[in-house]
């Protein structure tokens, strides 16, 4: 014989199932501290500095 199912309990744990991935991805996706964070952007504008200083001036012509 098959086994009996509450459907309104089968819908809950699969509601419950699902928010906790979705949370899952959000807290490795923006569960980073602010230290993390204001680490990435110095190391973000540094190498964008960099790059910038490296590029010519094609404005000027000698």
């Amino acid at each position: 014989m098959a086994e009996i199912i509450n459907l309104r309990q089968a819908r809950k744990n699969k509601a419950r199932a699902e928010k906790e991935a979705r949370a899952e991805r959000n807290r490795v996706s923006f569960g980073r501290t602010k230290a993390e964070k204001t680490l990435t952007k110095a190391e973000q504008d540094l190498a964008k500095s960099r790059l910038e200083g490296h590029k010519r001036d094609r404005d000027e012509t000698p």
